[in-house]
């Protein structure tokens, strides 16, 4: 006999958006999350730079980065130990066709000062003096503890009551007399209000529910894990990247984790490196500096999945009632948790949302594809 579960919110992934908004909803509602995979943060949690940049993004995600780092830096203590935080700094490169892009983005860019060739080479050794032509610098840059923070809201959701149920992709759903009734291999669940959270998969979710879907592109981003060139201590550089997104590289203890900035359409899957693309970017990177790509430790991909207009979705669905939709986070996901999570659990709960983000409502709800 199959298990029935009744439950005011019932969301659909367990990865840094559905542990977010349950966190901050689970005080006044029954959750339960399902999770399709054996663990929650499997996709793109887990495979995150980890990087809080708040000068990343359109002005929608620039809004919403800074609507996030008070809880960043007023952490609570109880959940978050450690600091979510520790400092990196972001320096920008170009070579001689990225020289007028660099100058316009020391213009726009809130704390973004220009540097020499020579303080940009201070920061970080190996740059190739007669590749780069311009710098420019972000003392605004943080590592962010992903794990620390997916685990501390799992945690406190876990402690309010909600139930994670892995290794549960849904059969079936069904609107039923104001309830959804949501079908998995051998459980079914009731619940008022559905928050797809799926990420890669969020249109997919939504035909399952009968919506209709809003054009999501999953996009693959790749990782290549350097070991540190020999002779340099690495930890105190910044992160650095290309003006125009041709590669960046990321210290990490005594490695380097070094992208093509690559962004491939993709269909959503457990996302896997494609060896050219990465070779191109190493080689793209390796221009710009004097220590040769000798040995590649590890590689990775991850699916960045973004809506038509590169920003997030968080709102109820304008045709289809009691379905929630929180995907789309692309590249900024982590980012962005705190003040999106709030916000969903304020929309949800049938409250304002905070003022910082109340006038990004609009831009925000799936209604703006209609």
């Amino acid at each position: 006999m199959t298990e029935t579960i009744e439950t005011d919110v019932l969301i659909i992934g367990a990865g840094i958006a559905g542990a977010g908004v349950a966190a901050a909803l689970a005080d006044t509602h029954k959750i339960v999350i399902l999770e399709r995979e054996s663990q929650p943060g499997y996709h793109a949690t887990g495979r995150s730079a980890a990087i809080f940049l708040p000068n990343y993004g359109n002005d929608v995600i620039r809004a919403l980065n800074h609507a996030s780092a008070p809880m960043f830096e007023q952490r609570d203590v109880s959940l978050f130990p450690e600091p979510l935080l520790s400092k990196r700094g972001s320096l920008t490169v170009a070579d001689e066709s990225g020289v007028e892009d660099c100058e316009e983005f020391v213009r726009n860019g809130v704390g973004v000062a220009a540097i020499d060739v020579d303080g940009a080479i201070a920061m970080v050794p190996i740059l190739n003096r007669d590749y780069i032509k311009a710098a420019c610098y972000q003392a605004d840059a943080w590592d962010i503890d992903v794990n620390a923070l997916h685990q501390g809201w799992l945690r406190k959701a876990a402690a309010l009551g909600v139930q994670v149920f892995t290794k549960s992709e849904i059969a079936s759903a069904r609107h039923i007399a104001g309830q959804w009734q949501v079908e998995t291999a051998n459980r079914t669940f009731r619940a008022q209000t559905v928050v797809n959270a799926s990420g890669a998969w969020a249109d997919m979710t939504a035909q399952l529910f009968g919506v209709q879907p809003l054009g999501f592109t999953p996009m693959r981003r790749s990782i290549a894990v350097l070991p540190a060139p020999e002779n340099y201590d690495t930890k105190g550089w910044p992160l650095v990247d290309d003006v125009n997104e041709a590669w960046y590289m990321k210290p990490d203890g005594g490695r380097l984790f070094v992208s093509p900035c690559d962004e491939t359409p993709a269909e959503p899957h457990d996302a896997f490196v494609d060896d050219m693309i990465l070779a191109e970017g190493l080689y793209r990177y390796e221009q710009a500096v004097t220590t040769p790509v000798t040995r590649v430790e590890s590689s990775w991909a991850g699916l960045r999945t973004f809506a038509p207009d590169r920003t997030p979705v968080a709102g109820f669905d304008r045709k289809v009632d009691g379905f929630f939709w929180l995907a789309g986070q692309g590249g900024y996901g982590i980012q962005t948790a705190p003040a999106l999570s709030a916000l969903a659990a304020a929309l949800i709960r049938g409250h304002a949302p905070e003022t910082a983000v109340e006038s990004l409502l609009p831009l925000l709800s799936p209604a703006r594809f209609a």
